[in-house]
């Protein structure tokens, strides 16, 4: 059995676009400008948004942390979308989700400028990437993708099981992997809290990619010998036989199911650093498509 590390992939993309970075100042270019805005202070949040910003930092990229109170209105949040898409120095820039619920998601996405839409959410860049077009990724989808090409992992003609269908993973993903693409060329079957014979489908299964949002909900039972897991889920879990009372888990049960798999991520340093590494990415191609 493979660990699938995405902390270390993750920093070889970061360590690739650094340099790339350093060959753009060498000529005298603008480094690429990454923006995000937090509304409230949701923990989970402001982690992952932290996380962003230090990654910005490491590699040389310019960031802007526009943190805004929990009580923002819809309003506000959508004119400062509005400055940001007519910022020219800003590249990309994305906005932190979950929102508060006096603010419509929808709405909000459809405001982002495709051209500077990084976490790839805007219906355009989602139509781009359905067709097979030139166009920024989802970051966690891109980064599942790019795990399993640099670690050589066989994907066409397998079966594989996407396990959720939300707009963020399961649905990009279950497009991607069936698309003509190097880690792609698959046969997808898209599964839910509702779908029926639920452990038929898994067992099925070459490569499994668990983003159902249940934590450890996929069990050594549910699994062939050989499969591949990618585990996109991360819940904390009571356990007090931790200093802080809890431990991270993904949604699949790690210790049954890596004793089946030849290659699983962990949760963490699976598949979130290499989210953030795909988001840097796509802010590297604005960059790129600026200066066209």
């Amino acid at each position: 059995m493979t660990i699938l590390d995405g902390k270390k992939v993750s920093n070889d993309i970061k360590e690739e676009i650094a340099d790339h970075v350093k060959s753009m100042v060498s000529k005298g270019e603008k480094v690429p400008h990454l923006a995000a805005i937090l509304v409230g202070s949701d923990g989970a949040s402001m982690t992952y948004v932290n996380a962003k910003v230090k990654a910005c930092e490491r590699i040389g990229f310019k960031s802007t942390l526009i943190e805004l109170p929990e009580y923002t209105s819809e309003e506000e949040l959508l004119e400062e979308i509005h400055a940001l898409n007519t910022n020219d120095d800003i590249d990309g820039f994305i906005v932190q989700l979950p929102l508060p619920k006096q603010i419509d998601e929808q709405k909000v996405l459809m405001a982002v400028d495709p051209n500077k839409d990084v976490d790839g959410f805007h219906p355009t860049n989602v139509g781009r990437m359905t067709l097979d077009l030139p166009t920024f990724l989802p970051a966690t989808p891109y980064g599942i993708m790019e795990l399993l090409e640099r670690y050589q992992i066989e994907t066409s003609g397998k079966n594989v099981v996407v396990m959720g269908r939300s707009h963020i993973v399961g649905r990009p993903m279950s497009i991607l992997m069936s698309q003509k693409r190097k880690a792609g060329d698959a046969t997808v079957t898209v599964v839910h809290s509702r779908s029926k014979n639920l452990e038929e489908i898994t067992k099925s299964a070459d490569i499994i990619v668990a983003a159902i949002g249940i934590s450890e909900f996929l069990t050594g039972d549910m699994v062939k010998e050989d499969v591949v897991i990618i585990d996109v889920g991360i819940t904390r879990v009571p356990d007090a036989t931790k200093k802080n009372g809890y431990r991270l888990a993904g949604d699949v049960e790690f210790e049954s199911v890596s004793k089946k798999a030849s290659y699983i991520t962990p949760v963490p340093g699976g598949v979130g650093p290499m989210t953030i590494a795909m988001l840097l990415k796509n802010t590297l191609l604005a960059r790129e498509r600026h200066l066209l």
